[in-house]
């Protein structure tokens, strides 16, 4: 920046940061005027507090600077009017008596010059403060929105997760219960298995006993 810039962004700090101490800003996340923001701002970030920041008020300070128009304008009457802050005037008369003496120093009759000027100051900051909503949308969208996605992303992970966790809690659950019925029905059929041996094994012996006994007869009773 040229030293000229450079010194009039000095007196641009003095004017608006050096004269009083930072006020607290509540702000409120604005979407640009070409449309709304495509990543919402959480409920924490609904509402902020900010304060007149130095990195800012630099930047400012440099945007104002190369907007510096030639001869006396709004800013020589502002440096002028903080020049007499320490009189004791009320705010009219510090006013008035700025106002007088820039007309003595800069030849300047119109107020209109100070108004007008001004206010091409003011557009080259809300110039400025488009922009900065702009790359602030682009940010969320890049930032925000990616990791919003990351977010949804895992949900819904979690979700199938959770989901699966029930199916398998149910399976086990359904296991259990069909393992404690089969402990009685494997009694139960090891039970009849043992009977249906056991009388098996009589009639078996039975009828071998009988058969052996007529056997037994036989040679004895048939030579």
């Amino acid at each position: 920046m040229p030293d000229s810039e450079k010194s009039f962004s000095q007196k641009i700090l003095g004017f608006f940061v050096q004269d009083s101490p930072p006020e607290p800003v509540t702000a409120t996340p604005t979407a640009s005027r070409t449309g709304p923001s495509p990543a919402s701002p959480s409920p924490a970030a609904a509402a902020v507090t900010g304060s007149v920041d130095t990195k800012f008020a630099d930047h400012f300070a440099e945007v104002l600077g190369k907007t510096n128009l030639k001869g006396p304008d709004y800013f020589e009457f502002r440096e002028t009017l903080r020049s007499l802050s320490a009189l004791g005037l009320d705010e009219e008369k510090r006013f008035q008596a700025a106002w007088a003496s820039f007309k003595a120093l800069g030849g300047v009759s119109e107020v209109a010059v100070l108004t007008n000027t001004a206010s091409q100051y003011l557009s080259a900051l809300s110039a400025d403060r488009e922009a900065f909503l702009k790359s602030v949308d682009a940010a969320l969208a890049e930032k925000v929105g990616g990791l919003q996605q990351e977010q949804k992303t895992l949900q819904t992970e979690s979700d199938s997760l959770s989901k699966q966790i029930t199916e398998l809690q149910n399976r086990i659950r359904a296991n259990g219960d069909r393992l404690s019925k089969i402990g009685g029905e494997i009694e139960q059929q090891s039970g009849k298995l043992a009977q249906n041996k056991a009388s098996y094994e009589a009639t078996h012996a039975h009828f071998t006993d009988q058969i052996k006994g007529d056997v037994s007869k036989i040679g004895s009773y048939l030579k």
